[in-house]
């Protein structure tokens, strides 16, 4: 079992910056580690994902504005949002992926973008 904690999320203007974190209860360094989101009344979508080697991809809607990354420890992923749009409201999730059997969700965090 694998815990996933994910906190940085709140209210934030047109253009600014967010940086979310999420903290595994124990290395997931072999995982593929992503972050999903979800605004009401739509499905959840990927937003970037994070791969062995850190190799990475992101939804088109985001490139050029945000950055996932992870430490070095292999416990914690990043995402870094800037130039952030009212159209990124969401709750934001956090997902470690190695197999079918072993696929976590954090509880995510709120992102809101408001004037």
């Amino acid at each position: 079992q694998v815990q996933l904690v994910e906190s940085g999320g709140g209210l934030v203007q047109p253009g600014g910056s967010l940086r979310l974190s999420c903290v595994a209860s124990r290395s997931v360094a072999l995982y593929v580690m992503a972050w999903y989101r979800q605004a009401p009344g739509r499905q959840r979508e990927l937003v970037a994902r994070i791969i062995v080697g850190d190799r990475t991809n992101y939804a088109d809607s985001v490139k050029g504005r945000f950055t996932i990354s992870r430490d070095n420890n292999g416990n914690t992923v990043y995402l870094e949002m800037n130039s952030l749009e009212p159209e990124d409201t969401a709750v934001y999730f956090c997902n470690a992926y190695l197999t079918p059997a072993n696929d976590y969700w954090g509880q995510g965090t709120q992102v809101t973008v408001s004037s």
